[in-house]
């Protein structure tokens, strides 16, 4: 398994921008497929976004137009860029994706991202 790790978030204004990346701590690893999920608090976890292997992009209707889940396999990570941001976007914010280290491109492995805190002021 990998430990991903998340980065990116903070505190912005309604309207603002934001993006996240995830990558693994330790050594590079390959993403295939991947997703971007969230917490807030009182709720349960919900998806948002998912890419496939093939590099095709699905969105939850929630914040669809918003939100959008993006690849860069020569910097081994993945993004979710964050627009319009609202008070309701609050929450933390975690990744988890599945692929190939690549000391060990033979054995896919997966793993979570311990979540990185959104905070969105009215």
């Amino acid at each position: 398994q990998v430990q991903l790790v998340e980065s990116g978030g903070g505190l912005v204004q309604a309207g603002d921008s934001l993006t996240l990346s995830c990558a693994n701590s330790g050594s590079a690893f390959m993403i295939e497929t991947g997703g971007w999920y969230r917490q807030a608090p009182g709720k349960e976890r919900e998806l948002l976004a998912e890419i496939t292997r093939g590099g095709t992009t699905n969105v939850v209707d929630s914040v669809k137009g918003r939100f959008f889940v993006s690849r860069d396999m020569s910097k081994h990570t993945m993004y979710l860029t964050m627009n319009s941001l609202k008070p309701g976007d609050t929450a933390v914010y975690q990744c988890t994706a599945r692929g190939f280290l690549e000391s060990v491109p033979w054995g896919e492995v997966g793993g979570w991202g311990q979540g990185t805190q959104v905070t969105v002021s009215s």
